[in-house]
């Protein structure tokens, strides 16, 4: 039995390359993400695991699980140097560009799954607590806020076109009416 054990743990341990690469990669990533949610894993299946990092993909934003330690140490001389104080327990790390994405689907997901919670976040040197990111995940994404834009720009073109239409349509309308009238 001991040996099964020392076994596992030799398949689950990390050795030192491996944990520098772990740090690059999330120093990399912490330096160019918009926000940082931090959640809590509270026994997330494998499956419902894989459910949120489709849909965090879907988004543009990335989940990963990581050990507390490296990412306070990828963390040291970013913007989210911060977040430390909410680095403890099992915990995974939701990022993205958008500052919303990424709090958007963590946030959903939440909702529906009482395994995942919400600890808290950053936008930069902003830290967030739960509430902060549940607000952050109510504001609309970068593309809806560029849709809204173009539709404010396009919908005066839209109705100049309506106007300058109008006066033909009421003329085809009354000569319609005289021949009509003529005919009679």
């Amino acid at each position: 039995m001991p040996i099964t054990v020392a076994l596992m743990w030799k398949e689950t341990s990390m050795d030192r390359a491996d944990k520098k690469a772990a740090v690059a990669s999330l120093n990399a990533t912490f330096g160019e993400a918009g926000v940082v949610v931090v959640t809590r894993n509270l026994g997330l299946t494998v499956a419902k695991s894989t459910e949120l990092r489709t849909k965090m993909r879907a988004e543009g934003a990335s989940y990963k699980v990581t050990k507390n330690r490296l990412a306070k140490l990828a963390a040291v001389g970013t913007p989210y140097e911060s977040i430390a104080d909410l680095l403890t327990g099992p915990i995974a790390l939701a990022t993205s560009t958008d500052p919303v994405a990424a709090a958007k689907v963590a946030v959903n997901f939440a909702k529906d799954n009482e395994k995942l919670e919400i600890v808290g976040g950053a936008m930069g040197d902003t830290v967030l607590d739960a509430d902060g990111i549940k607000a952050l995940a109510s504001m609309p994404s970068l593309d809806e806020l560029r849709a809204k834009i173009i539709g404010l720009v396009n919908a005066p073109a839209t109705k100049v076109v309506q106007v300058i239409q109008a006066p033909a349509g009421q003329l085809a309308r009354v000569f319609g009416a005289y021949a009509t009238k003529e005919d009679a």
